[in-house]
């Protein structure tokens, strides 16, 4: 029926213009009419009339000395619009009982308050295990997975003030040596573990997760009886808790390439 015909051609309309939305948003800059043919696949001719029509709705914006395409206003505002409704806990919270479910073990989310490394959400595992964490707790910064992933990514001038308030931040001169050398690790793997150094035989896994401005916002945990959980960096829960941890950024608009590692900033 043409009522069919008109209804599939609009819808089809809109995919194509959305294929090239995303192959100049993929680009992360401007774009001739060439690179954005060669991108989608399609003729240039076709590509000449969508993008026409994108650059005079807002969507894309071409550059009048070059004639390259990017963003427009309209989508960036749209963009901003989807981010400001964005609540990393709620999101994290969401999904945090599959990654729980997937490798049997307690998942766990924290986030950075007053305090320090302050938990948020905990999903228990069906195996059992005594810990004496629970939503609200303070981890400790040196000596956990979460609170060290906390020390690494975000600038020391917020975090020395909770870490001098520990005993265990007093190591010795080589000892700290050591600790700045694992904390650049954490920062080039996006890991932590530890192995039963805060609860005797119990391990701990821990990754970053980043917000749109590439900044630490939450960090997710595993936690499990070292006969269980493997925190070796190739393991199936390393690799599934980075999985998650780049999943939830992606979904807060982070930009895997330009995160910040933070560290020693002031």
């Amino acid at each position: 029926m043409p009522v069919a015909d008109d209804e599939r051609l609009g819808i089809q309309s809109v995919e194509i213009a959305a294929r090239i939305l995303r192959a100049v948003s993929d680009a992360g800059g401007l774009l001739q009419l060439p690179e954005i043919s060669k991108a989608t696949g399609m003729h240039r001719g076709k590509v000449h009339r969508y993008i026409t029509s994108l650059a005079r709705s807002g969507l894309l914006r071409k550059e009048p000395d070059s004639g390259a395409y990017g963003v427009g206003p309209l989508a960036i505002s749209l963009g901003l619009v989807g981010l400001r409704r964005i609540n990393p806990i709620r999101i994290a919270y969401r999904e945090l009982p599959g990654l729980s479910e997937t490798v049997n073990e307690t998942a766990v989310i924290s986030i950075w308050g007053e305090m320090g490394a302050t938990v948020v959400a905990l999903e228990e595992s069906s195996r059992p295990i005594t810990l004496n964490v629970r939503v609200g707790s303070i981890l400790p910064i040196q000596t956990s997975a979460m609170g060290k992933i906390f020390e690494a990514f975000l600038p020391s001038g917020i975090t020395a003030p909770a870490i001098a308030r520990e005993a265990a931040s007093t190591l010795p001169l080589a000892d700290q040596s050591g600790h700045e050398s694992m904390l650049e690790n954490i920062r080039q793997c996006h890991l932590s573990h530890v192995l039963g150094t805060v609860l005797p035989g119990i391990n701990a896994l821990a990754a970053p997760i980043f917000d749109r401005d590439q900044k630490l916002c939450l960090v997710v945990g595993l936690v499990g009886r070292q006969e269980s959980l493997d925190v070796a960096e190739g393991s199936q829960a390393a690799l599934q808790i980075r999985a998650f941890a780049d999943r939830i950024s992606a979904e807060l608009g982070a930009d895997a390439s330009e995160i910040q590692t933070g560290g020693t900033a002031k």
